[in-house]
Order: C-alpha cells, then sequence, then structure tokens
C-alpha cells in the first residue's frame, strides 16, 4: 500500500513537514474553501500542489499530491433542486483540470445533509488523551430536544427517547451549544452553512426522498460523471455514510456491502468505486469487513484505515474512535485482504495494484492536546497509527 496522509491546506495545524517526518509518502487534500457546486480551477490546483511540494523551510518535501479528498457533491446535486444541472455541469470541470494536473483518484460521498457526525470532539480517554465520540443519548437529546425536528419523537425506541429527555435536562447552556458545535462539525473545512435553521431548511429538502429516491439521484450522478471519468483515467471512490445508519430522518445509501453492490452495478465501471473506511463501515457489528474487502477488492480504489470501539450492540449504538490496533476492528485481517488484492491486481497487470491508504483519524496523545489540530486529524496519533499499520504490513509481508 502507498502510505498517505490527509493535509486540509495551510489552515491545518499539522504541518506538510509534520507529514513528510511521520513517514508519509503522499498527501490526501482538497480545496476546502471553494464553495461547494463551483469549479475547482487550474489555477488553484496547481496552488495546492505547490504548497505540498514544500517544507516549512520552504526546500522540498517530495510529497505529491496523490488523492482528492473530497471533490464535494453539492445539495443541490443529492436532491435534485436548484442549480444541480449547472452544478453537475461544473463538477466534470473539476474533474477536467484535475486529471490535467496529474490526479487520478478521487474521494467522495454522498451523505445528506452532514458528512461526518460525532457528538464529541474530545472525549477523555482512560490514558488521558482525547478521542472522538458518538453518544446515542446525546445525538437523541439534539434531535428531540434542541433541533426540535418534527417527527423525530418516531425514530427512536422508548427507551432512548427517555434517557435522552433525562440527559437533556442536565444541560446548561455551555453544553447545548458544544453539544450544537459538535454535531455541526461535519467535515474540516467544509464551507456550507449547518446552523441550525439552514440545517432544518436542508433536512425539509429531504422531507419526500426516501432511501430509493436518494438512490436514484446517486445513480443519475454516477451516469454523468463516470463515463468521463473513464475517459480521463480517474477513479472515483464513494466514502460509505459515518455513521452507517438514517439518523435525522435523512435516507443513508453507502452503509453496508449491500448498499455498494447495489451502486457498483448500477453503473458498471472500473472508474466507479469505494473508498474503503474501516471505521465508518465498523461502526456496524454487522459489517464483515475482510469479507467486504475479498468480494469487492477490484473496486476498492483507497483504504481508510482506523477502529472503533462499539459501546453496545445496537444500531444505532454510541462508539468511539480507539487505537488503530484496539477497539472492534480487526485492523491485522483488513490488512491482509487488502495485501492480497494488490497481489492479484499485481498478477492481471493493473496499473493501480498498489492502493493508497491513509490512517484515518486519530487519538489526541501527548503534543497534540495542546496543538488543537482538526478533529480527528492530530499529528502524533496518526503517526503512531501509521507506524502500527506499517509493522502490521511489513510483519504480513515478511510471512
Amino acid at each position: 500500500m502507498r502510505h498517505v496522509w490527509r493535509w486540509f491546506g495551510p489552515i491545518d495545524k499539522v504541518t506538510i513537514s509534520d507529514a513528510r517526518q511521520a513517514g508519509a509518502e503522499g498527501i490526501v487534500s482538497a480545496l476546502h474553501h471553494i464553495p461547494y457546486g463551483a469549479v475547482w480551477t487550474p489555477e488553484e490546483i496547481e496552488k495546492r500542489c505547490q504548497e505540498i511540494a514544500r517544507m516549512d523551510d520552504g526546500t522540498p518535501s517530495t510529497l505529491t499530491w496523490d488523492v482528492v479528498e473530497s471533490l464535494p457533491v453539492s445539495e443541490d446535486i443529492k436532491t435534485q433542486t436548484g442549480n444541480w444541472k449547472e452544478h453537475i455541469d461544473n463538477y466534470r470541470l473539476s474533474m477536467n483540470n484535475l486529471a490535467a494536473a496529474g490526479l487520478r483518484v478521487i474521494c467522495y460521498n454522498f451523505m445528506p445533509v452532514l458528512d461526518w457526525t460525532r457528538t464529541d470532539l474530545r472525549w477523555k480517554t482512560a490514558h488521558g488523551g482525547t478521542t472522538m465520540r458518538y453518544d446515542l443519548i446525546d445525538f437523541a437529546a439534539f434531535d428531540l430536544f434542541i433541533l426540535r425536528r418534527p417527527q423525530a419523537f418516531s425514530d427512536y425506541p422508548a427507551a432512548v427517547i427517555d434517557a435522552a429527555g433525562r440527559r437533556a435536562k442536565t444541560f446548561d447552556d455551555a453544553t447545548a451549544a458544544r453539544l450544537v458545535a459538535n454535531i455541526r462539525a461535519g467535515l474540516p473545512g467544509a464551507t456550507e452553512a449547518t446552523d441550525l435553521e439552514s440545517m432544518r431548511r436542508e433536512l425539509a429538502d429531504y422531507a419526500d426522498i426516501d432511501a430509493d429516491t436518494l438512490r436514484g439521484h446517486f445513480i443519475d450522478f454516477l451516469s454523468e460523471i463516470v463515463p468521463l471519468a473513464e475517459q480521463l483515467g480517474l477513479r472515483f471512490c464513494c466514502h460509505p455514510d459515518d455513521p452507517p445508519w438514517p439518523m435525522l430522518g435523512l435516507p443513508r445509501i453507502t452503509s453496508t456491502e449491500d448498499d455498494y453492490v447495489r451502486l457498483l452495478t448500477a453503473v458498471d465501471s472500473p472508474a466507479n468505486g469505494i473508498t474503503f473506511c474501516t471505521g465508518a463501515l465498523g461502526a456496524r457489528a454487522d459489517n464483515d469487513l475482510p469479507g467486504m474487502v475479498k468480494r469487492l477488492g477490484p473496486k476498492i480504489h483507497f483504504a481508510h484505515l482506523r477502529s472503533v470501539r462499539r459501546e453496545d450492540g445496537t444500531i444505532p449504538g454510541s462508539f468511539h474512535e480507539d487505537e488503530h490496533l484496539a477497539g472492534d476492528i480487526d485492523l491485522p485481517a483488513v490488512v491482509t485482504a487488502l495485501l492480497d488484492e494488490e497481489a492479484r491486481r499485481a498478477r492481471e497487470g493493473r496499473g493501480d495494484a498498489v492502493i493508497p491508504m491513509r490512517p484515518d483519524h486519530g487519538q489526541d496523545i501527548l503534543t497534540d492536546t495542546a496543538r488543537n489540530a482538526q478533529p480527528g486529524y492530530p499529528a502524533i496519533g496518526r503517526l503512531k497509527g501509521l507506524a502500527e499499520l506499517k509493522g502490521v504490513e511489513r510483519g504480513l509481508k515478511s510471512k
């Protein structure tokens, strides 16, 4: 695997020099400052390439921009409303510009309204560091008693509603505000507004969109971009839902193996693939991750390796981001399956035999707690994860 590292641009408190010293071979980045639906111009793409090519002191970093994460899909495209056709045209222009700059792997998602969702971005662990956590009761308390979404009470079992009501009564203004901010955080660097009022409006846009309708919109989107991706030699890879279950009354369509099979077969192309995120998919105990790699391996264009600890046995349920080789995800088994897939591709002579992999998320440890980097993206916590995953990979290859 090729070991890559997510970098959010000059705003990132973890620098290109840090990434280089951590052992990264390439960079995963995006143009977060450009509004969703707008064109990524050649000038902006080249600027990001140059920023990646230099370390803090101006010397060459030897790093290149290897993976785009993410080229965002606008809400207009997902709902097929407003300027959605113009946004697809702009998306295609961005694809042309990225291909001209030498980019080949493009990660994106089709999650409505919010991207990843957590209720606590700095949850204290037993060893004194912090990590991200999704607490089902806190989320229900937000949905029921802060957002006050219509129909919310029909989406939770009575026991969860009762627990959420008791939890909400303990919130002071500061606690409630922090919970709202955590849930609104979504994708670091995102430019679309996600305050409560805009969230209510966006949720209303999905009132008549169920999973089948959203899936149809997704297939329409794929039908527009995949033929061009084939022409340009691009590999598109959709990130799974995070968490992988319906929330806020919104449909989810990339949460399970069956979800991906339906989308991959609807638009069957080498350019239509998967970002295999073990943390997102692994929040569901019914997802067989090593088996998914074996069965869907030819369509895996990018891997996010992290582990979560499921705190209960329910779907949905609470979970937190654990150390990479702890938690409920058997990452050595996943790495074994990914290496087998790479070997299979090499035998076939595929040009993409090497799969880019990044150590996804990480606990804030040591001086990470003072750096206050993007939630989930500390320097030392990810360095530790990358080192552990490299060790697993080296050990498996030496057998």
